[in-house]
């Protein structure tokens, strides 16, 4: 029997974004037309467009952080994924409210909590997979030269969140432009 899985829009300052729940858990956010949008949901049959009472506390997560507050609580999260990208995610999860981290430090902190050597690319790979945008937050990571790279949602949704949080913009660019921020 397929699991049950929840689903309900939420309309942000970014457009729409798709929450997807266990019935007890956020396992799903994603923004409209965001790279591997869905990549956790299971088969069609096994969807359903209804609420789950981790909705409520995630649209107040998120009610709170698009008015420019810090949430002082996280609904409870079960993203699905590898051992590694759970390894980062939950490194994601220990980058502060309006703070940047690189890729490249991320792997850094994994070598040194499991001795095993960790490249940035993947790294990159298991952030560029993070099935639960800005709540676990990917958006926090930018290139070790400062691109603004990486990120599923595109760049400009990058940089929206960023300035959001009032992350540290200096040296910050975006990667096709060139340009500082």
């Amino acid at each position: 029997m397929a699991v049950q899985t929840f689903l309900t829009d939420y309309e942000s300052p970014l457009g729409p974004l798709v929450l997807a729940s266990d019935g007890e858990r956020l396992t799903g956010l994603w923004m409209q037309d965001q790279k591997y949008f869905g990549s956790t949901l299971p088969e069609e049959k096994a969807l359903q467009w209804t609420e789950a009472p981790v909705f409520a506390q995630a649209r107040r997560w998120l009610d709170l952080y698009f008015a420019g507050k810090k949430p002082d609580f996280t609904p409870p999260l079960a993203p699905a994924g590898s051992p590694f990208r759970q390894a980062v995610w939950a490194v994601l999860r220990r980058i502060p409210y309006g703070g940047v981290t690189t890729y490249g430090q991320i792997a850094r902190e994994l070598e040194q909590s499991d001795g095993r050597r960790v490249s940035a690319q993947a790294v990159g790979g298991a952030v560029g997979h993070n099935p639960i945008s800005i709540l676990i937050p990917c958006h926090r990571v930018v290139g070790a030269d400062g691109s603004l790279t990486g990120y599923a949602g595109g760049v400009e949704k990058k940089l929206f969140l960023l300035q959001l949080e009032g992350a540290p913009m200096e040296g910050l660019f975006a990667p096709k432009k060139g340009t500082a921020l």
